[in-house]
């Protein structure tokens, strides 16, 4: 509890800090200033190098400690002014309360977005994404600690990023992101299908096939020129029946939220930074008995 409490008094912190300071008059030709997401998918194209760290503490049954730290490098490259090619791989690190401890990498992903044109307020984004199972932890013989580090990925991420950790599995997935951005506000929604077919591990994985659903609503406000606060509320849920949800069925969803700030950095003629954190806590079970929180600083660079 002390490590939330630290990180929500950082925030406020930084918003009184700079609550003073009023945005920058907009001149008619600007656009108005887009609250990149915390978990949700940018809504727009762009040439952008993000490091994107999560540092999740938890406890077990016996409320022993234990932590996980997912780190994800994602690389994007526009293609004309609507559309980008992007890919994505991570590492996992983790220390349970009981067992080997594990550094694994993740699946690596694939894909692209497009963004027609709106008009307005409004950005519309389609994604369509694959992942590639290289990651470690998997297979029929897999080290005890490094399976337990994939598998300790998932909710590390708040169960938003499940295709970088089904590492027996070729995933395919389509997602829609829908942002109204005006003045200092932005809102976005995203929904996004996960279809799993099971490629190796056939003995220590039962399920075939697998499909998973992922949902996200983005609130966030810039309070000055440089800073922009961000609400998320992020919603995974199974909609097929795997046997691990079988055997728990609470696990078949998960709810959380967030709350961070971003900083907003011109650091050269067409480069900005963007480095953020943000605090994200459990709404329900199986992760709110963990007493999971979820630390993430978020590192892009978009040029």
């Amino acid at each position: 509890m002390s490590l939330r409490i630290f990180v929500f008094s950082l925030l406020v912190s930084i918003v009184v800090g700079m609550g003073a300071l009023e945005p920058r008059p907009a001149t008619a030709a600007a656009p108005a200033p887009y609250s990149l997401p915390w978990h949700l998918r940018p809504a727009a194209p762009a040439r952008v190098l993000r490091l994107d760290t999560v540092v999740a503490s938890y406890e077990d049954a016996q409320n022993r400690s234990g932590s996980t730290m997912a780190t994800l490098l994602l690389a994007s490259t526009k293609v004309g002014n609507r559309a980008a090619l992007l890919g994505r791989v991570g590492m996992v690190r983790n220390s349970p309360p009981v067992g080997d401890d594990g550094t694994v990498l993740t699946n690596l992903t694939v894909g692209g977005l497009y963004a027609p044109k709106t008009g307005g307020d409004l950005r519309l984004a389609f994604y369509l994404l694959t992942a590639l199972p290289v990651g470690g932890g998997g297979g029929n013989d897999p080290e005890s600690g490094r399976s337990a580090a994939i598998r300790a990925g998932v909710p590390a991420r708040s169960g938003m990023d499940n295709a970088m950790f089904a590492v027996n599995d070729i995933v395919l997935f389509p997602g829609l992101g829908l942002a109204w951005v005006k003045d200092r506000w932005t809102i976005q929604g995203e929904v996004t299908l996960l279809q799993l077919w099971r490629v190796r591990g056939e003995k220590k994985q039962v399920d075939a096939r697998r499909t998973n659903l992922t949902t996200g609503l983005h609130v966030g406000r810039f309070v000055s020129s440089h800073i922009s606060l961000g609400a998320e509320f992020r919603y995974q849920r199974w909609l097929s029946t795997p046997a691990a949800v079988q055997a728990s069925p609470r696990s078949r969803d998960t709810a959380t939220a967030a709350l961070g700030a971003r900083g907003h950095f011109k650091v050269g003629e067409k480069t900005w930074f963007r480095p953020g954190i943000a605090v994200g806590v459990p709404l329900d079970d199986p992760l709110k008995a963990g007493d999971y929180t979820n630390i993430q600083v978020d590192l892009p660079l978009a040029f």
